[in-house]
């Protein structure tokens, strides 16, 4: 079989990644969690998860049909380094309801037009609009990390952005949008290993691209970019909500209880929504760079 991008990955993971973190992978049992600081050892037993996630999209049916009906405009952002579970979490969030309802959005490269355009303009137009959900596979907020760490744009387009932000979001959340911000934390160790289990499944090779490979070894600088993005965008507006993603399981949950949990519906079974694990949810204080961790002993 031949891999993407001429088996960089598995080359990396061989010449280029901290001894720690190649240790990790190397004595990892199937469902053990590779970052010591995470708060469990092993993933969610599946059984628990599926009947929790079950009862959890019925919740987001109920909270669709409440959307759709009273007009209401919703916008989640998911953001976290490549491999942090972005897609799987959308997947599961949009399983059951209707994308003419529950779009989502994930916009390519700026043309040469929009690179031209208000920094926001592009986003603008994808804002949810009455009776609508919008889910943004990433975000405005690629210019405070990937945009920066690649060097896609100048320091003084990054300050400007910053400065304009918290007004931005602003303005969206007074003209009534609901807007909830997800970033998802990953450890080292864990976004290699999902790495290399993409680049030798045919059916995830897709989902590679030449940014992650190239962000392997640039760990470091989008850990500093993460650390003031988080900082510089988490207002009391606008705040962001950190979930630990090193197991997408419990991952998936808090990201449906995070989301559900600050929306009012009819039908709203608060015990079946609860609330998010504060172990692994919360807010900015809750991101780790976990860069270098091994796994649990």
């Amino acid at each position: 079989m031949t891999l993407p991008f001429d088996g960089a990955i598995s080359d990396y993971f061989e010449n280029g990644a901290p001894k720690p973190v190649r240790k990790a992978i190397e004595k990892a049992k199937k469902d053990e969690v590779l970052d010591k600081s995470f708060p469990y050892d092993e993933r969610m037993d599946k059984d628990d998860y599926e009947d929790t996630l079950e009862k959890l999209q019925v919740e987001l049916v109920k909270w669709q049909s409440h959307v759709r009906d009273t007009g209401a405009r919703v916008a989640v952002l998911f953001e976290g380094r490549d491999a942090a579970g972005k897609g799987g979490s959308i997947k599961r969030v949009r399983e059951n309801l209707n994308p003419r309802v529950a779009g989502v959005v994930a916009l390519s490269k700026p043309t040469e037009r929009e690179a031209g355009q208000w920094y926001f303009q592009r986003y603008i137009q994808h804002l949810p609009a009455s009776g609508e959900i919008r889910l943004f596979d990433r975000s405005w907020y690629n210019r405070g990390v990937v945009e920066h760490v690649f060097g896609f744009c100048t320091p003084e387009q990054r300050e400007t952005f910053f400065r304009q932000l918290p007004d931005f979001e602003r303005m969206v959340v007074r003209d009534g949008i609901s807007l909830t911000k997800i970033w998802l934390n990953v450890g080292r160790a864990e976004q290699l290993r999902r790495f290399l289990d993409r680049e030798q499944d045919p059916l995830k090779q897709w989902k590679l691209s030449s940014i992650d490979v190239e962000g392997l070894k640039k760990w470091d600088e989008y850990s500093e970019a993460i650390a003031e993005t988080l900082s510089l965008g988490h207002t009391a507006h606008a705040p962001w909500t950190v979930i630990r993603a090193d197991d997408k399981r419990r991952a998936r949950i808090a990201v449906i209880r995070a989301i559900l949990s600050g929306q009012d519906y009819a039908g709203k079974d608060e015990d079946v929504v609860g609330t998010p694990d504060p172990d692994i949810c919360g807010g900015p204080e809750l991101w780790t760079d976990s860069g270098h961790s091994g796994a649990h002993g």
